[in-house]
């Protein structure tokens, strides 16, 4: 058992460092901190200038609103990052460094090498939150309300939002062991389907009713949901009615469930795309074309 678990620990703990060699290590550390920095920065630009063609259009200016959309897509940072970084782990490694058959074959569980890359991107993601919320905070009147007694909460919510994103990221990453090289389109292509049905850039009651149906049954609409509710001040989130519950344990449980899920799913998934890769033998094929 002690074997197991050290097996699993180094896996996990090397992959995450080479991670954080991957992403850090293609410039000066000077350098990647001013970009790290100027990245989030810059959405924010992007989201400040979408909200005030909005609201010259409708002629509406409605801070609750704002502080609705920014939340969320200062949030949706870690959906972008995580899904599509561990989508291309065995992309990166089989067609790029062409270096998969050699971690394949080494003394670790290649499942909990993906969940270590994984991880690195969900450690870069969550400093581009907390930069663009503190920009927010400071620049734009973004109002955050989080007081002591609601930061387990908030840290609760964090590590299942982020244990349903590896699950669903390792999963996308399991059909990538058949596929070639160009369908990493489906990898930005799920984060999109999130941001339109998940409630990102408006509630959902916007959406017509399949939309609705739709984005209710994707758990991380309620991820964000209960984000939005721990940490913006209660008059700001009762303005924008979302249709959903307003139950926090609730959410929690359903968010408990879909992590539980789709970690499940991803195990099943992955060994299933393994042993069949390995039986066309194009475990680690490369697809220049």
């Amino acid at each position: 058992m002690n074997a197991t678990v050290n097996r699993h620990w180094r896996s996990f703990k090397w992959a995450a460092w080479l991670g954080w060699q991957i992403e850090s290590n293609w410039t000066e550390p000077w350098l990647f901190a001013i970009y790290s920095v100027i990245k989030p920065v810059a959405g924010a630009f992007i989201l400040v200038l979408m909200y005030v063609v909005f609201t010259v259009i409708g002629n509406v200016q409605d801070l609750a609103r704002f502080n609705f959309v920014y939340v969320g897509n200062a949030f949706f940072i870690f959906v972008g990052n995580t899904l599509f970084g561990t989508f291309q782990v065995i992309q990166a490694d089989r067609e790029w460094y062409q270096t998969l058959r050699y971690t394949y074959i080494s003394p670790i569980s290649y499942y909990t090498y993906i969940v270590g890359r994984a991880a690195t991107k969900v450690a870069v993601a969550a400093f581009a939150v907390l930069i663009t919320i503190a920009f927010g905070v400071a620049f734009l009147g973004i109002k955050i309300d989080l007081s002591a007694w609601e930061l387990p909460a908030f840290f609760a919510a964090m590590a299942l939002g982020a244990f349903t994103l590896v699950g669903i990221g390792v999963s996308l990453a399991a059909l990538s062991f058949l596929t070639a090289r160009h369908v990493r389109g489906l990898a930005e292509g799920v984060p999109g389907v999130f941001y339109l049905f998940c409630g990102v850039l408006f509630p959902l009651t916007v959406l017509p009713d399949w939309g609705q149906s739709i984005g209710k049954a994707i758990p991380l609409t309620y991820w964000f949901h209960l984000i939005r509710q721990i940490t913006m001040p209660a008059d700001y989130f009762a303005a924008v009615p979302t249709g959903l519950t307003t139950d926090p344990l609730e959410i929690m449980a359903l968010l408990a469930v879909s992590a539980t899920g789709f970690f499940l799913l991803s195990i099943g998934l992955f060994r299933l795309m393994e042993y069949l890769a390995r039986r066309a033998g194009k475990l680690d094929m490369t697809t220049n074309y």
